[in-house]
C-alpha cells in the first residue's frame, strides 16, 4: 500500500486538512480512516492497557480522563502512526487543529 494514495500526511498534506473522499477509500470501502484529522474515540486510553486488554475489540478502560484517538493525522511524520492498531490519548479538553471526529449513523433500506 502506498501511504499517499490513501492518507494525508506531513508529506503530502500542506499543514492542513482537506475534504472527504479526496483519496482512495479503504477495502471497506470507507474513506480518511487513516490520515487527514485524529479521530476522537468513545474508548478510554490507558498507555499500558492493550497489553492486557482482550484481543477482539477492547474497549479500554472503564474510568480515566484521557480518551483515545486513532488513525494519524497531516501533521503525523512515520507511516508507522497511520497503523489502525496505532492509538493515541489526549483529554477531550484539550483542542488541536488536527483532532476531529467521524459521524455515522445507520440508514435503513
Amino acid at each position: 500500500m502506498k501511504l499517499d494514495d490513501y492518507a494525508w500526511w506531513r508529506k503530502n498534506a500542506k499543514d492542513s486538512t482537506h475534504p472527504v473522499g479526496q483519496k482512495k477509500p479503504n477495502a471497506w470501502g470507507l474513506y480518511d480512516m487513516q490520515g487527514n484529522v485524529w479521530e476522537w474515540c468513545a474508548d478510554g486510553y490507558a498507555k499500558d492497557y492493550y497489553a492486557k486488554s482482550p484481543a477482539k475489540d477492547p474497549i479500554g478502560p472503564d474510568s480515566g480522563e484521557v480518551r483515545l484517538l486513532r488513525g494519524g493525522s497531516w501533521d503525523n511524520v512515520s507511516p508507522d502512526d497511520f497503523r489502525c492498531a496505532f492509538r493515541v490519548g489526549n483529554s477531550p479538553d484539550r483542542r488541536r487543529r488536527y483532532n476531529g471526529f467521524r459521524v455515522a449513523r445507520t440508514l435503513t433500506p
